[in-house]
């Protein structure tokens, strides 16, 4: 059983114009454990996705106050690929391109560092190639750069087939939905549940909408305003705020 625990967690991000820091996470706390499906919902601006990064460990944040921890160990020690390596995952919103370096050769590195040595290339390949057909991602992909010249939803389809190859303890999916066609959504919900049947793994799950909640049924969803968490409940939340949006919840808090 694996827990990611985050305890009164507060983040801040340098300004752009070297005035001073802007705070953006104003006390987090929330436990996501093996097989458990969180869903965070909240408006644009409310700090969702700065959470992600500062549990993946992104350079442009800096806590203030708080701790994370992965079954006991403190994840603000880490560094970008000890985090990677102890289990945790990030899905980001706006996968980036790496010319010049193959998904084949990316995927079998990213392995090998968090597998602790390389894959067998034969059994690697079926591995792959498997997993690629479940995703509906056509196998030429394998030889071209990452993510360049990708489209969005291909793109996504890729950061879960790195979700699967890679096995995290828990995943974190920020805004996995966002610019997917019906049918993408689909295949890359599939994926995560997939990921979790075979894995047992937490899923964190970072949205605006609710729609990808008909695919990935969360037991826990927690409303995100002004950095911090606002309301918990169950899949009966998502579903008032489907109906009613978060009027509710930024007036109560003046967002």
């Amino acid at each position: 059983m694996t827990t990611l625990e985050i305890k009164d967690l507060h983040a801040e991000v340098a300004a752009t114009d070297g005035g001073e820091p802007k705070k953006i996470l104003n006390g987090v706390n929330l436990t996501v454990k093996s097989g458990e499906t969180h869903a965070i919902m909240g408006p644009n601006g409310s700090g969702k996705s700065t959470l992600s990064y500062v549990i993946a460990g992104h350079p442009k944040y800096t806590v203030t106050q708080g701790t994370i921890t992965l079954d006991g160990e403190d994840v603000l020690e880490m560094s970008v690929d000890e985090r990677a390596r102890a289990g945790l995952f990030l899905a980001m919103q706006y996968p980036v391109e790496v010319p010049g370096v193959s998904m084949s050769n990316f995927l079998r590195t990213a392995a090998t560092a968090v597998r602790g040595e390389a894959p067998k290339l034969r059994h690697w390949v079926k591995e792959v190639k498997e997993s690629m057909s479940e995703l509906e991602i056509d196998a030429a992909f394998a030889d071209r750069s990452v993510n360049e010249g990708f489209s969005g939803g291909e793109k996504k389809r890729h950061e879960i087939l790195q979700l699967g190859l890679l096995k995290p303890k828990i995943a974190i999916l920020d805004e996995t939905d966002s610019g997917l066609d019906v049918d993408a959504l689909r295949v890359v919900s599939e994926g995560v549940n997939r990921y979790q049947e075979r894995e047992n793994g937490g899923i964190l799950l970072i949205t605006h909408y609710t729609r990808i909640l008909r695919y990935i049924k969360p037991q826990f969803v927690h409303v995100f305003v002004g950095g911090r968490i606002v309301e918990e409940g169950g899949p009966e939340l998502a579903e008032e705020l489907e109906a009613n949006g978060y009027v509710r919840f930024t007036s109560a808090v003046g967002a």
